[in-house]
């Protein structure tokens, strides 16, 4: 499948990375992307084992001269206590920050940081094999490390997400405002002149995250000749490199068409670009990138909201939500979403509280009415 500039940037920073680790890294790395693991999370990856080898040399650890001389015994020898170091390091370090401000690393840095090694050890102690058939060691301190992460219910996790996602009036309330009534609110010349040039893209961007509830970087990523709009299918590429082919809604249907209809005409050289969402850079069509998907997502949610925005992922919890509100089943939702487990798809079955509340209010009447039977009485 074609890689989109932005890809192919991921995997020249992923090759650049590789030049300072160890081999086994380097053969962890060809592994992972023999089995599908994204590009983005093998380089993040990369981050955390560069900056952990950097500790491992800098408390004296390993007995190397850089990062990529660090043999794997070093690793097969560290102590659970080590790696607790380690850890509280990453809590506590102060992080250069904006005009000369320092700032702590989230939880979410240092789970990443803990999953990372913890995928190379598994790998180390059970994928990898010397010239015996043997594994390069056997004993996985990381499998000794427990995330604590923070607990919470299924349907305090759903309340949080519906608090921030739009309803079902307001999803044809926000295309609408898009279609009618955006252009009113730019001051600028240009940017109206921007606005007008992109609205088919863009209506068809939003229209096709409400309309299907594909993920950010499975929408970047769809090519032009992948769209059959008689049928209303999409192939994509999920998570893992699998393909997927989705169903997606008549509007979203109706809104591609429309931008498809014009793609070649208001974007120069757009024939030549396999990808379906492209813009103008330097008077040449080039593929949209995720993060300027992201922003324009931002910046409409916005103006809409006349508030802070919200992200594609939001969209997508938008579909979800609106899906099981119609009556759609949590196994369909499952496959439209491409969601290995089932599990996570059940968070949306407690995203629509409308049945928990009629429940509520009639036991509230039924009580009021036998207090009332029994006073009379």
């Amino acid at each position: 499948m074609a890689l989109t500039p932005e890809e192919l940037q991921i995997l020249q920073r992923i090759e650049n990375q590789l030049k300072d680790m160890p081999f086994y890294v380097v053969e962890y790395v060809r592994s992972k992307k023999r089995a599908g693991l994204s590009a983005d999370t093998l380089l993040q990856y990369l981050y955390r084992y560069q900056h952990f080898f950097q500790w491992l040399l800098r408390e004296e650890l390993a007995d190397a001269t850089d990062t990529s001389s660090i043999p794997y015994s070093v690793l097969a020898e560290l102590k659970k206590q080590d790696v607790e170091l380690y850890l509280e390091f990453l809590k506590e370090e102060s992080i250069p920050h904006e005009k000369d401000a320092v700032k702590k690393r989230g939880q979410a840095v240092v789970a990443l940081s803990t999953n990372a090694l913890k995928s190379l050890f598994n790998y180390l102690t059970k994928e990898t094999e010397n010239a015996d058939g043997e594994s390069y060691f056997y004993r996985n301190v990381m499998s000794k490390i427990v995330l604590h992460t923070k607990k919470e219910t299924a349907s305090r996790r759903a309340q949080k997400i519906s608090s921030v996602i739009l309803n079902e009036h307001e999803i044809t309330d926000f295309l609408q405002f898009l279609e009618e009534a955006y252009e009113a609110t730019l001051e600028n010349a240009l940017a109206r002149q921007r606005f007008n040039r992109d609205r088919e893209r863009d209506l068809a961007i939003l229209s096709l995250f409400l309309g299907s509830g594909i993920r950010l970087g499975e929408l970047s990523r769809i090519l032009v000749k992948k769209i059959n709009l008689k049928k209303q299918f999409i192939d994509i590429k999920r998570k893992g490199s699998k393909e997927d082919t989705v169903r997606i809604m008549d509007q979203a249907s109706r809104h591609l068409k429309a931008y498809l209809d014009i793609r070649e005409s208001r974007y120069p050289s757009a024939i030549e670009v396999p990808f379906l969402f492209v813009s103008l850079y330097g008077g040449t069509a080039r593929p949209l990138s995720r993060r300027a998907i992201e922003k324009l997502v931002t910046k409409y949610t916005a103006a809409f909201a006349q508030g802070e925005g919200m992200s594609p992922h939001k969209l997508r919890h938008t579909f979800a939500a609106d899906f099981i509100r119609n009556g759609g089943s949590i196994v369909l939702l499952r496959d439209q979403l491409g969601h290995s487990n089932i599990e996570t798809t059940s968070l949306y079955t407690n995203l629509s509280n409308k049945d928990n509340e009629q429940v509520l209010s009639r036991m509230e009447e039924n009580r009021s009415i036998k207090a009332k039977t029994v006073n009379e009485s």
